[in-house]
């Protein structure tokens, strides 16, 4: 394995795309992401989003590795700045995501699920619609429930096959590095009743979690939002980049 794999391994273990790949963005915008780990110094790249592309700029050893990501066609490209070559993978494209209620389905975003809309029913005095998803995995059907948010399109709760359940529950508004958001708690409760727990900042501007905080003190979030056009050259591989194969 080559040291610039090392490195990319190690970036991608960092990933700081947060919900953005579901990619139904509000608005373009640059930001720095940072990710606090108990321990060690945070980790802080450089992210710039337009209505296509996301990319994201770290320095480690320092080598500058960009990350350039196509979530509508599934395209990843890696650039290693210091000595000018890239890497591209391609994996099966996604369903594209469904931007309105009208024809929403929890399913349109998976090629391997088929949904049945059950009615609609309050989940913590918030509207949702009821789904049952029923998803081929190995040969075998698995069903799962799914109350879906009608305003916001997300799982309010969800009640899977192996017993585990996960709500979603609105805590209020909330200033989050200069910018208004709606904060959310995220509980997951497995069929011998132990849970996990999180809490989310979602940015109704840009359509997106700006932050969030995992059990053991761990934190992701965007800082220094700057909402703006974005330069479509951000996206592009250099014309002196020689293209190189990925392997181990």
């Amino acid at each position: 394995m080559t040291s610039f794999i090392r490195t990319l391994s190690f970036l991608l273990g960092c990933s700081f795309t947060f919900s953005v790949m579901a990619f139904e963005i509000g608005a373009e915008f640059s930001a720095e992401a940072v990710q606090i780990v108990p321990g060690r110094s945070p980790v802080i790249a450089k992210m710039f989003v337009s209505k296509n592309a996301v990319r994201t700029e770290s320095t480690i050893n320092g080598n500058t590795i960009v990350e350039i990501i196509y979530p509508q066609t599934s395209q990843r490209i890696l650039l290693n700045k210091l000595s000018k070559t890239y890497f591209e993978q391609n994996t099966p494209a996604r369903k594209k995501p469904v931007k309105t209620n009208k024809n929403y389905s929890p399913c349109n975003k998976l090629n391997n699920a088929t949904c049945r809309k059950l009615g609609e029913e309050k989940i913590d005095g918030r509207n949702s619609t009821k789904w049952e998803m029923t998803i081929l995995a190995k040969g075998k059907y698995i069903k799962s429930l799914h109350w879906i948010d009608k305003k916001y399109l997300i799982p309010l709760k969800e009640q899977f096959s192996d017993g585990t359940v996960s709500t979603m529950t609105f805590l209020g508004t909330e200033k989050i590095n200069d910018r208004n958001t709606d904060k959310w708690k995220f509980l997951s409760t497995n069929n011998n009743g132990q849970s996990v727990e999180s809490q989310q900042w979602y940015d109704p501007e840009l359509k997106m979690v700006t932050r969030e905080t995992l059990p053991g003190g761990y934190t992701r979030e965007l800082r220094n939002i700057k909402v703006k056009k974005q330069n479509i050259n951000l996206f592009k591989v250099p014309s002196d980049y020689k293209k190189e194969a990925m392997h181990q």
